[in-house]
């Protein structure tokens, strides 16, 4: 607001004396404004204010700007600290992802039509077997050379059917592709996962390309060349993992650690580890190689002997007669009952189960060892994740888990057994 200040007023008046009636007045003032002081921009108070009004002209309800600021500078931050994944590097990811889904969906029709072939062909043989034994014994009854023919015919087809079911055992082959859809789609919920996160690195390409690998290895798919051995000379667990290649083994006597954190780590759960490991080792896995061996033993004694009855009635009502005849049935009877037992059983699937529950204690052992071996904190899992993660495998809670371990311990300084088995599973 200018102030109006009046310097001089000025006011004159003259007369005529031969009008005297008219009068002329003359007024005349002058004003003075002071001149405006120019506004200074730089004025801290006008900044101030015009953030205030930009501030209220802009809030939405999401954010304001000067936190806007803040965010995008912690932004820039952590983008400076946590490198960006290269598209390749997704890429290469999701050329995976779609590799294992492919897998998954094999996996689980292979696994369909081979339980459908166990079921299939264990009817045939078996109905072929029956019909060949009636006719062997109605021949036995009232001699027909007839009936000898066909039964001897149909014995050896039954005899070439069971051979091949013995050979390929359909039901492992069928247990074998379940348990390679299940890791299978562990492995694609795995890479999901990383992706979700964004945070995929050279690595976790070379790992899933190396987990992918191993199962194919591991469970393959094709029958001629690739299929895996039903009879080995000795029971071995399976093996569905890549190996831990441990090159970082520094002295195990002592640890050095650079900073206090351990990671979710203490001496008292390392040694809860080590005891869990003692168990599964002489426990679990020990009875499960026990079993398998059983089962193995077992099947491979079914597998000769339906073959092996079948071949001798075949035989039997080739040769004629009414003993060898008699032989035929009983033999074509029994064969008939071993192979309801051997593929009705699915005693096959059985050693698979048996086969892969050891390796899964394989791998607890194995996984364990390997965290524990590695010396620097913080390259391991956090111990307290690691710990919910192995009870939860073995069915069990953390307080069921350390009580396991305390037994494990006090075994081993007594010298007695645990009274119980690792896994509450299976």
């Amino acid at each position: 607001m200018a102030a109006l200040q009046a310097s001089s007023l000025l006011v004159s008046s003259s007369s005529s004396p031969s009008s005297g009636c008219s009068s002329k007045r003359t007024i005349t003032a002058s004003i003075q404004v002071p001149k405006p002081s120019r506004l200074r921009l730089a004025d801290p108070s006008m900044m101030i204010t015009k953030k205030l009004v930009e501030e209220l002209r802009t809030r939405n309800g999401y954010a304001e700007p000067l936190q806007m600021d803040v965010a995008q500078k912690d932004g820039a931050l952590e983008s400076r600290l946590s490198p960006t994944p290269s598209i390749e590097t997704i890429t290469k990811l999701y050329a995976i992802l779609e590799a294992v889904e492919d897998r998954v969906e094999m996996h689980n029709n292979m696994g369909e039509q081979r339980d459908n072939w166990n079921k299939l062909l264990l009817n045939s043989v078996n109905m072929m077997t029956l019909t060949a034994t009636t006719m062997a014994a109605m021949a036995a009854a009232a001699p027909a050379p007839s009936l000898r023919a066909c039964s001897a015919l149909l014995f050896t087809a039954a005899t070439g059917m069971s051979l091949v079911m013995s050979k390929i055992q359909p039901s492992q082959l069928a247990e074998e592709q379940r348990n390679a859809s299940r890791l299978f789609k562990q492995l694609q919920s795995e890479i999901k996962a990383i992706l979700a996160l964004q945070s995929p690195s050279a690595s976790d390409v070379k790992e899933m390309m190396a987990k992918l690998l191993a199962f194919d290895r591991a469970y393959p798919l094709p029958l001629l060349g690739a299929m895996l051995e039903k009879f080995p000379a000795k029971f071995e667990p399976a093996a569905w993992w890549p190996r831990v290649s441990n090159n970082c083994h520094q002295s195990r006597g002592w640890k050095t650690v650079a900073n206090t954190e351990r990671n979710g780590w203490s001496e008292d759960l390392e040694v809860e580890m080590r005891a869990i490991v003692q168990v599964l080792k002489s426990k679990d896995k020990q009875d499960y190689l026990r079993l398998g061996n059983l089962a193995l033993k077992v099947n491979k004694i079914m597998a000769v002997s339906a073959p092996l009855l079948t071949g001798i009635a075949a035989a039997g009502s080739a040769f004629g007669g009414s003993t060898a005849t008699t032989v035929a049935a009983i033999a074509g009877a029994m064969a008939a009952i071993i192979n309801g037992v051997e593929h009705g059983g699915q005693v096959g699937m059985v050693v698979e189960m048996y086969r892969n529950c050891a390796g899964f204690f394989d791998l607890m052992e194995e996984t364990i060892e390997a965290t524990l071996e590695e010396q620097d904190y913080s390259k391991r899992e956090n111990g307290e994740l690691f710990e919910m993660k192995v009870a939860m495998k073995l069915g069990r809670s953390l307080s069921q888990l350390r009580v396991l371990a305390r037994k494990s311990m006090a075994s081993c300084v007594e010298g007695t057994e645990v009274d119980e088995f690792g896994s509450k599973l299976f």
